[in-house]
């Protein structure tokens, strides 16, 4: 929780034999995904130092499209990505569109 503002799943269970959530949400898209990151980590660059921006900036070209790129090298960016995202409360959004995009590779 950050402010007023929430960042992932609010779940009531009730009952003995709950086993997990199943989460169908984010875009099935991998472009759509991509597109998403792009916006939420063009968001977030206001919000690191100097240093941190240029890493996403690296990482955002090693993406590039998205289509063409290896899979080792996608993975690398992302969590680049993710890890700048991570020391910054507002990072939550760009952390949550790098998870979706990487269950949609392993899956």
């Amino acid at each position: 929780m950050s402010g007023n503002i929430h960042f992932g799943d609010s779940v009531t269970q009730h009952g003995d034999h709950n086993i997990g959530i199943i989460k169908h949400q984010g875009p099935a898209d991998p472009q759509a995904a991509l597109r998403e990151l792009v916006g939420a980590v063009q968001a977030l660059r206001g919000q690191v130092p100097a240093e941190d921006r240029e890493v996403l900036d690296e990482s955002l070209e090693a993406i590039g499209g998205g289509t063409d790129t290896p899979p080792p090298v996608l993975r690398r960016a992302l969590r680049n990505i993710s890890g700048v995202a991570s020391l910054v409360t507002a990072g939550a959004p760009v952390v949550e569109s790098v998870r979706r995009i990487l269950d949609s590779i392993n899956s």
